[in-house]
């Protein structure tokens, strides 16, 4: 596990060794224990690649880059291949000689032996770039669920990508332009999926996919991985299907347990984090160690739930509880690591229980994409009810409807209870067929957006890009687990999970995210995931007996805190001052009469409108950090 760095130039008298170091400075956090650089001058170009190191498999002898036997392939490589040993032993049995024991290694001898093919072939989380002498071209790929990030940025003489946005912009001689699309994505969703970035110009490489660079001509495509997903037999019947799901989850945590160093899990009580807690316990001889966090206020705390897990497990449980006490200091720290906006408020904590689980072990598990495996989400209730309710109530009727209720669904403190549930349901409801994409926005919806964004930084259609993914209207619940895939789990779940454990130099792997379980779930009648109410209905069925009766059915609050008080309480001043008329003036993005309304009524408590203030706070810490420092 690492974060990787590169340029690829036709400025030869560039000092590529200090644009390197440059880059790597700017990533120590995710790789502490080691670095390594290799750069290559040519007739037309010059090309450098540098990694930092968290070492995790190979301790010894993992030293990156690494480079073919004749010198003229090299890669460096971020992240975990699972299946290594695997496909290692099948390498071997050809003949082939490693030198060292790490899965970095095997992916250069695969690609050696298979080009790019061989990208399909590996299972695990990477971001990684391949320097092939022979033919005078660069690969770059990235993972199937995008849990490693790859950020990439070119102009007509270089070209450079790098595991965190910080390194490329670090080393531009201007700050980029904000991207439209980036801005309206932002302000929808409260962040931004890939291919998109804040900046115009600068790109996510998408889940599953490769570059292709010339390094003569500076060209490149993108191409995407033709992973051959496992087929399974047609299921013929819910115990067999629960069956598969018991032991495919099982093998999974196994294969992501596989470490040269100390390894625990991420603990919340939830159904994901308590099966993947016990199956780890039931695999290891000794007691596994499990972390959680709670909250002061009690709205929030679910840690009761995680001692019940951690006591049934028998694990050596650590708790840790969170007051706005333990986020004062780190709250700037956390917000300005993403590098640009993100407001997904659960990141806090994240980060906070990984920081103070790296006390402990340097790997540790999670149960995240349980929810978009196998259908845990509130919000595929609505995506259902959006086509029963609109086939019932014309148009005219839902507005009125909607208008009558708008005082009496509003809240004035951040609960996000009944009353917030059926408003966003409400608010979500669209005659066009994007009711999906409305659910999944958690800041504002189109037509608000507009009331507060100038209009040349509004965009008219923002998920054109997205639409292709689907032959039709977003309507089952596989569409809305392919629409998350693409746009939630990338964009926002593992953005999160990342950035805050990197940036405490510890190592989350999640074993729900394997391409078996995918493809398995996907083949399921969608009434094994979600039967009328009960989402995860086979997951949970599949692994209720190993638990209290009824436990594996309690509602789940999620990693929520309450930044709506705390934006009344000690960041009150701060966000009046990214209210402040000269400023906002100044930015010339919003429109400073509807932005300040919508922020004082939160302020005064005469409404609540936590995501929305939030998405406006953290955006303006990140614009005036990035743009305004010594405003």
């Amino acid at each position: 596990m690492c974060g990787i760095n590169g340029i690829l130039t036709r400025k030869t008298e560039l000092p590529v060794e200090k644009v390197l170091s440059r880059m790597n400075e700017r990533i120590i956090h995710r790789g502490p224990d080691q670095d390594g650089f290799f750069i290559e001058k040519v007739d037309q170009y010059q090309i450098g690649m540098a990694m930092r190191r968290l070492s995790i498999i190979d301790l010894n002898t993992g030293k990156q880059p690494i480079y073919s036997d004749d010198g003229r392939i090299c890669i460096v490589f971020n992240g975990e291949i699972y299946n290594f040993k695997g496909l290692k032993s099948q390498l071997e049995a050809e003949g082939i000689k490693f030198k060292t024991t790490s899965d970095t290694e095997v992916i250069l001898k695969l690609y050696e032996k298979y080009g790019t093919k061989a990208f399909s072939l590996l299972d695990g989380m990477f971001g990684f770039s391949i320097y092939d002498k022979n033919l005078e071209k660069l690969f770059i790929a990235r993972d199937f669920f995008g849990e490693k990030p790859l950020y990439f940025y070119r102009d007509s003489e270089s070209f450079y990508w790098a595991s965190e946005l910080k390194s490329i912009i670090s080393n531009l001689d201007f700050k980029p332009k904000i991207s439209r699309k980036g801005l309206n994505l932002y302000f929808r969703l409260t962040y931004i999926p890939a291919p998109y970035t804040i900046y115009e110009g600068v790109q996510k490489l998408e889940p599953n996919n490769y570059i292709e660079l010339d390094c003569v001509s500076n060209n490149y495509s993108i191409q995407k991985i033709e992973t051959q997903l496992k087929a399974f037999n047609k299921i013929e019947s819910f115990k067999e299907a629960k069956k598969i799901t018991h032991d495919l989850v099982n093998q999974s945590v196994e294969s992501r347990s596989i470490a040269d160093v100390p390894l625990g899990t991420f603990l919340s009580g939830g159904v994901d984090s308590s099966i993947v807690s016990l199956a780890l316990a039931q695999q290891k001889e000794n007691k596994i160690d499990t972390f959680s966090v709670g909250f002061d206020k009690k709205s929030f705390d679910e840690t009761d739930k995680s001692r019940t897990v951690a006591k049934l497990i028998n694990s050596n449980h650590h708790e840790f509880i969170i007051s706005i006490g333990d986020l004062k200091d780190n709250i700037d720290n956390i917000l300005l690591n993403f590098d640009e906006p993100f407001a997904d408020s659960s990141s806090l904590p994240t980060y906070l229980v990984a920081n103070k689980t790296r006390d402990f072990v340097k790997v540790a598990l999670t149960g995240d994409g349980g929810d978009e495996i196998f259908g845990g989400y509130n919000k595929y209730y609505m995506g259902k009810m959006n086509s029963r309710y609109t086939s019932l109530i014309p148009e005219s009727g839902h507005n009125f409807t909607t208008g009558l209720l708008k005082k009496v669904l509003s809240t004035k403190d951040d609960k996000r209870g009944m009353r917030f549930k059926i408003k966003k349901a409400l608010t979500s409801i669209n005659y066009d067929g994007d009711y999906y994409f409305n659910i999944i926005s958690l800041a504002f919806q189109n037509k608000e957006l507009n009331t507060i964004i100038k209009p040349n930084y509004q965009f008219n259609d923002i998920w054109d890009y997205y639409r292709p993914y689907f032959n039709s209207q977003i309507k089952s619940l596989h569409d809305f687990r392919l629409a998350d895939k693409h746009i939630s789990l990338e964009g926002d779940m593992l953005v999160k999970v990342d950035r805050t454990s990197m940036l405490t130099s510890l190592e989350s792997r999640a074993p729900f995210l394997n391409k078996d379980l995918w493809s398995f779930s996907n083949s399921l009648p969608e009434e094994y995931l979600m039967k009328g109410w009960n989402k995860k209905y086979i997951l949970k069925e599949a692994f209720k007996h190993y638990f209290p009766e009824k436990f594996l059915d309690k509602s789940k609050k999620g990693f929520g805190v309450p930044v709506g008080d705390w934006l009344r309480d000690y960041l009150s001043s701060e966000l009046k001052s990214y209210c402040d008329a000269n400023f906002l003036s100044q930015q010339n993005i919003f429109n400073i009469n509807e932005i300040r309304e919508l922020v004082y009524k939160h302020l005064s408590g005469k409404e609540d409108n936590t995501f929305r203030v939030w998405a406006f706070f953290c955006f303006q810490k990140w614009y005036k950090n990035t743009y305004l420092s010594s405003f």
